[in-house]
């Protein structure tokens, strides 16, 4: 499993009731356990039907423009809110181990300030019928976080999750 910086301390960074979120060195990691065997969470994060049911943040709407998931494979998302707005999420996979782990660059792009994210590692742990999913994000350094963490991209990680949760027990 990926681990964050081993050394460095925890720092809570908006965790909820069901998604644990913190800062650990120059890593941000997101932890949540679905109720659903991993063979359908990995199915809910590589399948492009099933990616645009529950990507983005609540009211939005996603279209997979690109996925192509192997090594060195492309990915494109645009996520439409409410308002009409475009979020464009994309980025190159890096290593893919179904049903357990996929590694890839992350990036989205902030107004005034370009590209954000990076190297970002899912990994999908069986627990008895259950999925413990962990992301950790490789930032780089603690501003990189802090830009991120503006953007409020941890209030739409929980509602995307959120999303997902729902699209298993659908698919259950």
């Amino acid at each position: 499993m990926e681990r964050a910086t081993p050394t460095a301390a925890r720092i809570d960074r908006g965790s909820t009731p069901s998604t644990a979120i913190y800062q650990q060195g120059t890593d941000l990691v997101y932890e949540r356990t679905f109720e659903a065997p991993r063979e359908l969470v990995w199915r809910a994060l590589t399948e492009p039907d099933l990616i645009s049911r529950w990507w983005g943040r609540k009211g939005s709407s996603t279209t997979v423009e690109e996925w192509d998931l192997r090594p060195g494979g492309r990915w494109r998302y645009v996520s439409r809110d409410r308002d009409g707005n475009d979020y464009t999420f994309y980025g190159e996979i890096l290593e893919v181990q179904p049903p357990s782990r996929i590694k890839w660059t992350f990036l989205f792009d902030v107004e005034g300030v370009g590209p954000q994210g990076g190297p970002e590692t899912m990994t999908l742990e069986d627990a008895g019928g259950r999925t413990r999913m962990r992301a950790v994000s490789h930032f780089g350094s603690t501003e990189a976080i802090e830009a991120a963490l503006a953007t409020g991209m941890t209030d739409g990680a929980v509602e995307t999750w959120d999303r997902l949760e729902a699209l298993l027990a659908e698919e259950r």
